[in-house]
């Protein structure tokens, strides 16, 4: 008994140590130079060029204000996000819905279901939504307004299917279908998101990889017409807005009554630069949470104010409440996003 006491003592310290050394690299890459980057800043310079970017917007108030340092905590509903690997880590089937007061007025919509087949095989459906009011078209001649409206906005539907491949190991990967709509013209494709997860065995220590929206160019397609009555129906294609991430979380404290869970992970998009997130929760007897987080883009201070983006910090709260028929949590989280204001997402999870 007391070898084994000894040897969990053993693994949480080392865990703990793992945790401080990948932090320490962490803000070291975050502190230095753009040539200094562990990885080439190749996405800096095509900043803008991929479609689709309502895919890049964060799902749920508990990923979020744990600044979406998620990948590695992913254990709800929400991982049909985050990392597909995570359903298989999920313990209960679960709905899950979110929605997200994004800037200019838009607003982002995410509705998820999860099912377990067995211990070790997870499904689920997820639907993504942007959309915004119609607005007014305007011209070099009619700048007031020509009395038309048009419309945009996103929808994706995805298909998740998660294994637990060992008690240490997950695979998750999801088929995703996915059309924007700009007036006349439209935007299909399909794409897939693959994650894995992994226990270290070093007391609650975990890495996760994955990479979404992967997949081919896609075009509009569609007619327009110019001022002049030219029509036009080819245009340029354009690259999905593919991220990979690599996470790293565990639990430096954690007993029956309190959990402290610290995350961080590296993102690396192909249309941006690559960035460090750092999250944390703190829950109180499972019942009540607290979250905060913060984005850095490598190449600035991790301790200063990001030049390079308009994101900064996260904050967060929740609970959860158990009913004869479902157990519920409610998360909310607030997001600095600079000079484009504040954003405030709810999400709701229902066990079944």
């Amino acid at each position: 008994m007391q070898e084994g006491l000894h040897s969990t003592g053993s693994d949480v310290r080392r865990g703990v140590r793992l945790f401080f050394s990948v932090m320490v690299v962490s803000c070291c890459l975050a502190g230095q130079p753009a040539v200094a980057q562990l990885v080439p800043n190749l996405g800096g310079q095509r900043a803008g060029i991929s479609a689709f970017q309502f895919l890049k917007i964060g799902v749920g108030a508990r990923g979020v204000a744990m600044g979406e340092a998620f990948v590695a905590v992913a254990d709800d509903a929400s991982s049909l996000f985050w990392n597909p690997a995570g359903l298989a880590q999920t313990k209960e089937n679960q709905v899950f819905v979110a929605h997200t007061e994004y800037v200019a007025e838009i607003k982002h919509e995410f509705v998820g279901a999860t099912y377990h087949f067995s211990d070790v095989d997870a499904v689920g459906l997820s639907v993504t939504s942007l959309h915004m009011q119609d607005m007014e078209i305007t011209t070099e001649t009619q700048p007031l307004g020509t009395g038309r409206h048009f419309s945009f906005g996103d929808v994706g539907v995805g298909v998740t299917y998660a294994r637990k491949m060992t008690d240490q190991f997950s695979f998750g990967a999801t088929v995703r279908y996915v059309e924007e709509t700009l007036d006349m013209l439209k935007m299909r494709s399909v794409m897939v998101d693959l994650g894995t997860y992994y226990w270290t065995g070093l007391g609650s220590a975990r890495f996760a990889v994955a990479i979404s929206n992967f997949g081919a160019d896609v075009a509009p397609k569609g007619t327009t017409t110019s001022i002049e009555g030219t029509e036009t129906s080819e245009f340029q294609s354009f690259s999905l807005p593919t991220l990979f991430k690599l996470g790293f979380a565990m639990e430096p404290l954690q007993s029956d009554d309190q959990r402290l869970t610290t995350s961080i992970q590296l993102n690396h998009p192909n249309d941006n630069a690559e960035n460090v997130r750092v999250g944390i929760e703190y829950a109180w007897q499972n019942t009540f949470f607290v979250r905060g987080g913060i984005k850095r883009t490598i190449g600035q201070r991790f301790l200063g104010e990001d030049e390079t983006s308009e994101e900064s910090f996260m904050l967060g709260a929740g609970f959860r409440v158990a009913t004869s028929v479902s157990t519920i949590t409610a998360d909310y989280a607030y997001a600095d996003f600079g000079l484009l204001g504040a954003l405030h997402r709810f999400s709701v999870t229902f066990t079944y």
